[in-house]
């Protein structure tokens, strides 16, 4: 085990990551993980005010405006890392320093989301935002590989749900998962796609796991943004597309509004996994619905996010506090829980201490800490055979 110093702190090199341990991280916003540092330096080059002119109160000024139990409030911190991200270089830059961040929090595997429609106010095409998305993580992993450590990371490409470019979007996730010939020929072309064997965009250069999704490659598809009076059924035509593609989607459900919100993202989203999903007990407390066991039984990931959910107001039913969050109810009840940051900036936090958090406060144990991580390994949106080798490195349990 070597030891190395980041600009978080001490980081170890242990068990092929770098980090305190090898951890997933599942819900993670690109612009909503900035460091203040970064968003002074850009916002100069953008000619963009800002509402404090150094790092520290900068960041004091992001976590104070996020704390105040409103979503619509706390999305509105994100008009400031979004204004200085309109760029290619500013773009490239900031998914570069989000690899650092993960090595930081000991992941070895992330799968980073944002909405590239919201970064094309310079002039950028859809197609050149990516690009530079994917550039700048693919940059990092290779100085984690240099390093002598292992990671990871893909993109989950979010349309807004209040606008009108879910169908725009999921054409992008479709070019860059399947090829930029996937939507000739329509549905017809798609059912045939499905028959036909196909290369899967992963990693095959020496010294790289079986499996390994090629650095900053795009997996993914998400609905993002206010989430109540936006349902996932209003953007039919585009979840249609995606499913007709095979394309794995994650929608944000149950965080803003309740299990109808679920269902919804389930039934006509076809999602594979449910943006936070903490809300699904308010009115079933003891997980008995249909619903309720529809998810269980199916194992349909619940991408958690205690300290976000509180900030935001979305776990107030349950209390104040992470001891009150329904995440250790929904994890005692056999849910498939993992546990992410949602957006570091605004929350102050990490993988890390947000298990820290569970541990100290909410009394979670050393089962159940590997008990997400697992959740998180299996759920991933890469190959099964990577799947396996990651559910190794978080667990140290042979699969």
């Amino acid at each position: 085990m070597s030891t190395r110093e980041s600009p978080e702190g001490p980081v170890r090199t242990a068990g092929g990551a770098l980090g305190p341990r090898p951890r997933i991280c599942l819900h993670d916003h690109l612009d909503g993980g900035v460091r203040p540092a970064t968003v002074l330096d850009l916002a100069r080059e953008a000619g963009h005010e800002l509402p404090a002119s150094d790092a520290e109160s900068l960041g004091r000024w992001f976590r104070d405006s996020a704390n105040s139990g409103s979503l619509v409030r706390y999305l509105e911190t994100f008009e400031h890392t979004v204004a200085v991200m309109q760029t290619a270089e500013a773009l490239r830059r900031v998914a570069r320093e989000y690899t650092q961040t993960c090595v930081a929090d000991g992941i070895v595997h992330a799968e980073v989301r944002w909405a590239p429609e919201q970064h094309v106010a310079g002039g950028l095409t859809l197609d050149a935002a990516v690009d530079a998305v994917q550039q700048g993580l693919a940059e990092g992993v290779e100085e984690v590989r240099a390093a002598g450590g292992h990671l990871s990371v893909v993109q989950i490409l979010c349309a807004m749900r209040h606008l009108e470019r879910s169908t725009e979007i999921a054409e992008l996730v479709v070019r860059r998962v399947r090829g930029e010939d996937a939507l000739v020929g329509g549905a017809a072309g798609a059912a045939a796609e499905q028959l036909t064997p196909q290369e899967l965009p992963t990693a095959t250069s020496p010294g790289r796991v079986p499996g390994e999704p090629e650095p900053g490659a795009v997996v993914a598809f998400d609905l993002a943004g206010p989430e109540a009076g936006f349902p996932a059924s209003a953007h039919r035509e585009a979840l249609d597309l995606l499913a007709a593609h095979r394309i794995p989607v994650t929608l944000h459900a149950g965080e803003a509004d309740g299990a109808a919100s679920m269902a919804d993202a389930l039934l006509v989203g076809r999602a594979l996994r449910l943006g936070h999903g903490v809300r699904l007990l308010d009115e079933d407390p003891e997980g008995t619905s249909p619903l309720a066991a529809w998810i269980r039984d199916r194992q349909v990931a619940l991408e958690v996010c205690p300290c976000s959910n509180l900030q935001t107001g979305a776990s107030s039913a349950w209390g104040e506090g992470i001891a009150e969050h329904p995440v250790t109810r929904l994890l005692r009840g056999g849910f498939a829980v993992t546990i992410s940051p949602d957006n570091r900036l605004m929350s102050d936090t990490s993988v890390g201490h947000e298990l820290e958090q569970l541990r100290t406060r909410a009394g979670w144990s050393d089962a159940d800490v590997v008990a997400v991580q697992r959740n998180a390994a299996r759920a991933a949106f890469v190959p099964r055979e990577y799947q396996l080798w990651l559910e190794e490195q978080v667990t140290g349990e042979r699969v």
